[in-house]
């Protein structure tokens, strides 16, 4: 069932309460606010840790050492003057175990977004001068600018772009069709240089809107994710003054799908004067809504996750996981037909010995599936077995 408001006590009042036995083990620290971990395909063992002001390492899983040089070090390309702002996400080419390919999202010192792909000779150290910029794109303010980049089932690189920042989206990207903010991209990188653009994106040979759009109508989409098994589309979109939302769209679907921002917050017309209204035609319902506050059903900005299709912890087998950035809850819920239900609030159980998880930037999920979390004030911890 949606929690839609009129509804909220009433879901909550029938979620389930109970903790699986799970816990959290650290595998690494001391990183500069770390905003991404993640692994290429074929090969284990290492995680990949990336520091929001502009740097990259590789870190041994079982002892936690980090490599002596960095995989990558941009600090000099990178903006940090905002605090939304920074290298923001990476993507490994599937072949990058022989290739070294791979990609970036970054806010570079003129208040652009970049992607940009690198290429590593030797998969361990990255020369900044193979960088090559496929795309760049002036952002409005200095926050909302997303930074998640990934590789979908089909191949292509997904992009998702924040509206362009300040509040209640000012200058009406989400919904301009004409602009690359406020968007979910999708390009196909598979030339040597370059990109194009999929012939069945929506609007391509459409003048109506950017052919390298799949979707729109989104706020700030802060950490988004596809099931590795059924290929299925997560996306936590933070919101703004009331509701935070976890959108679900089935693998195959979704190609031009509008997401409802700036008019919609979650299930309701955005409050603030002149900028709500009804939910545009076939607007996507968000799957899952929790409002502001501090407690413990409660947030002040999501943080996005994965569906759990790792092997080691059976009681989240096909549960998605996902979290709160400022209130620092961790919970889940599953998905039937398209509709939430069974969630469960995992925040007690995942509190490392003798410490707390404090503000969780991001998840990760190595080859095996299992999942992990990013603390943005330095440790990474892996989801365990109790």
């Amino acid at each position: 069932m949606h929690p839609k408001p009129a509804l909220f006590a009433l879901f909550f009042a029938s979620c389930l309460t109970v903790h699986a036995e799970i816990a959290t083990k650290q595998v690494a620290t001391g990183f500069e606010r770390p905003i991404w971990a993640g692994v290429p395909k074929g090969i284990d063992g290492k995680l990949w840790v990336m520091e929001q002001a502009g740097t990259v390492w590789i870190v041994d899983q079982a002892t936690g050492e980090r490599e002596k040089e960095p995989f990558l070090e941009i600090k000099s390309e990178v903006s940090r003057e905002g605090n939304e702002e920074g290298l923001l996400g990476l993507a490994f080419a599937a072949d990058f175990a022989t290739t070294g390919r791979y990609y970036v999202n970054l806010t570079d010192k003129d208040q652009h977004t970049r992607i940009v792909r690198f290429i590593s000779k030797d998969q361990k150290t990255t020369d900044p001068k193979s960088a090559e910029v496929l795309l760049k794109y002036q952002q409005d303010f200095r926050n909302h600018n997303g930074g998640w980049i990934a590789f979908g089932p089909d191949g292509y690189l997904y992009i998702a772009n924040g509206d362009g920042g300040s509040a209640n989206d000012p200058k009406q990207r989400a919904q301009d069709l004409d602009s690359l903010l406020g968007k979910i991209l999708r390009i196909d990188v598979s030339p040597e240089t370059g990109y194009k653009v999929p012939a069945d994106n929506p609007f391509v040979g459409n003048k109506a809107g950017k052919p390298e759009i799949w979707a729109y109508g989104v706020r700030n989409p802060w950490r988004n994710s596809f099931d590795r098994e059924t290929g299925d589309f997560w996306m936590a979109d933070v919101g703004q003054g009331l509701w935070e939302e976890i959108n679900f769209m089935p693998k195959d679907k979704g190609n031009g799908a509008n997401y409802g921002w700036r008019l919609r917050e979650g299930h309701i017309a955005t409050p603030a004067k002149d900028v709500g209204g009804d939910a545009p035609k076939d607007a996507i319902e968000p799957i899952y809504v929790y409002p502001h506050g501090g407690g413990k059903n409660e947030g002040i900005s999501v943080t996005g996750g994965y569906v759990y299709r790792g092997e080691k912890i059976k009681e989240l087998k096909g549960r998605y996981i996902f979290a709160d950035y400022q209130n620092p809850r961790i919970w889940s819920i599953k998905q039937d037909a398209g509709e939430a239900d069974g969630f469960i609030d995992h925040t007690d159980a995942l509190q490392p010995e003798g410490g707390r998880i404090n503000l969780i930037s991001s998840f990760a999920e190595d080859n095996d599936g299992e999942l992990y979390i990013i603390d943005h004030t330095g440790p990474i911890y892996q989801i365990i077995e109790k």
